[in-house]
């Protein structure tokens, strides 16, 4: 049987020319979830072999491009430190019913926490969705590891205004309806107070490809090209993407590009390996331009000659398999975010 080789949108298109599915985190982990594929290659970093090995039945066999290709937002937060946090959540609101939420730019331990405590995963596509549902159920939610994601999605849901923001800490929060748990500091560095107050607590975890974009780029791009339009991704600090035109997911800055007016100027905050590409499909149609040329390391551990080894021989090395405890309880919290 056919294997399946999946790739991220950060990847090379060298690579990407060897890949039978290119998408976001959702995209991938649906084509995962789906695959009769005995044998599945990951172009990507650990915690997306990881979910897509949690994902698949246990004949399936996952292998990850690069071994050393990590996330270190993902290391940000580990299982112990969540479940510490969570416990003194519970502790001070003892009447209130919390979820965790978790980006799946997290471990299998962390996600295996938030599967086991009745939460979800959720990406930065569906992140509105994830969160709105559970906040319509009247829980408040516990967000890790990405604390810009989190706040970025609370306030296009409402709950923060729209100026003034400070990602997660408590200016330019309507009533503090947001507060971020600082992994520095005892007791997260905050009060039962605002614990008790807030809807969301986000961990204080990052993305360095993306907090890389600053005010100072947008303003620079503003002033080179006045006439263009910038889209950002989420995990970007709130004044940067407040300070932009549109902000979206890997799917949705695409579409964003797919739609645009012919010969729009668009200038676009991500990963520069999806801005290059996009640049190179739409010359001609659109003038593309990176905000910032920031690129993600792991990402870039991945070659064409690497997987083309692995698909020959498929070394043991390159097998990623999550211990069936931790998975069972992961797969939990990917199947909620997946049936959402």
């Amino acid at each position: 049987m056919r294997p399946l080789v999946l790739g991220h949108h950060y990847q090379r298109p060298e690579v990407l020319r060897l890949c039978d599915v290119i998408g976001d985190s959702l995209e991938l982990a649906r084509s995962a979830a789906s695959s009769d594929a005995e044998r599945i290659l990951f172009c990507g970093v650990r915690f997306m072999a990881e979910s897509a090995d949690i994902l698949t039945l246990p004949h399936q066999e996952v292998y990850l491009s690069d071994v050393r290709a990590g996330c270190p937002m993902a290391e940000m937060a580990t299982a112990a430190e969540a479940e510490t946090a969570w416990q003194r959540l519970r502790r001070v609101n003892p009447q209130t019913r919390w979820t965790p939420i978790v980006y799946v730019n997290s471990t299998a331990e962390v996600k295996a926490f938030c599967g086991r405590n009745g939460g979800s995963a959720c990406t930065s596509g569906n992140c509105a969705r994830v969160l709105k549902h559970y906040l319509d159920l009247g829980h408040k939610i516990f967000f890790l590891p990405d604390e810009h994601l989190a706040t970025n999605t609370a306030h296009d849901l409402g709950l923060l205004e729209p100026t003034g923001l400070s990602c997660g800490g408590v200016s330019g929060e309507r009533g503090g309806l947001v507060a971020k748990h600082s992994r520095a500091i005892p007791d997260g560095g905050l009060t039962d107070e605002q614990i008790a107050n807030a809807r969301i607590v986000v961990w204080d975890g990052y993305c360095h490809v993306h907090t890389n974009f600053t005010l100072e780029h947008v303003r620079a791009a503003r002033d080179l090209h006045p006439e263009a339009k910038i889209i950002i991704h989420p995990e970007a600090p709130c004044d940067v993407v407040h300070a932009c035109d549109a902000h979206g997911s890997t799917a949705e800055i695409i579409r964003f590009v797919a739609n645009a007016p012919a010969n729009s100027t668009i200038i676009i905050g991500t990963e520069h390996q999806l801005v290059s590409r996009l640049a190179e499909e739409y010359n001609g149609e659109h003038r593309i331009f990176a905000l910032f040329p920031s690129s993600c390391p792991n990402m870039a551990r991945t070659t064409k000659e690497a997987v083309q080894e692995i698909v020959q021989n498929w070394p043991v090395a390159n097998r990623v398999s999550v211990p069936a405890d931790i998975a069972a309880d992961a797969r939990l919290c990917l199947e909620r975010m997946l049936a959402l």
